[in-house]
């Protein structure tokens, strides 16, 4: 069972025929209510899944980096819930989203792998949402470093790390230089 496991769902799925587009930022890969029709695999760059609010504030449900999926819940839907928009020059992989059907239904491996990725992924999302709930920038950091072993990474993905946590990044850098 190990060894199904050890499979990426990104590795299976980037085994499937498939066409290769390059984007740019603002490209929009599909809006919300668009139909289900493929899977995308962000193989460099970044591309988000966000909903925008009336007065136009940004809402990131995903950040999928470089060997990601993106939006992979949308495999059992029939329409996007959210917009794909793109935040840095990506390479994305397109896979028809019935051919992943198709061969999920006949592998187990698959099956188990995609299962896996799925129940990290809500780990993730609960940590996060705990983080959330705290209430200053020195817990929400102390949660975060804690998820990540102890470890804070320099000083160029600290913004990142703000959006993560739900601060500002200069609130997050005012944190950090008290620390040091």
């Amino acid at each position: 069972m190990i060894d199904i496991m050890s499979v990426s769902i990104f590795d299976l799925l980037n085994r499937f025929h498939g066409r290769l587009y390059d984007y740019s930022p603002p490209k929009v890969l599909f809006r919300k209510g668009d139909p289900v029709e493929h899977l995308f695999l962000v193989l460099s760059g970044e591309v988000r899944l966000a909903r925008f609010l009336e007065n136009g504030d940004e809402i990131v449900l995903q950040r999928a980096g470089p060997n990601s999926v993106l939006a992979e819940a949308s495999l059992f839907s029939h329409y996007y819930h959210c917009d794909a928009v793109c935040h840095q020059d990506a390479q994305v992989k397109m896979i028809r989203k019935h051919d992943v059907e198709a061969h999920l239904a006949d592998n187990n491996q698959m099956a188990l792998s995609l299962a896996a990725h799925l129940a990290r992924e809500v780990q993730a999302t609960r940590q996060r949402a705990e983080i959330l709930r705290l209430r200053t920038v020195a817990e929400r950091l102390d949660a975060w470093i804690a998820w990540h072993d102890g470890v804070l990474p320099e000083k160029g993905n600290w913004r990142v790390i703000a959006l993560e946590i739900g601060v500002s990044p200069e609130a997050l850098y005012r944190e950090i230089a008290q620390r040091r």
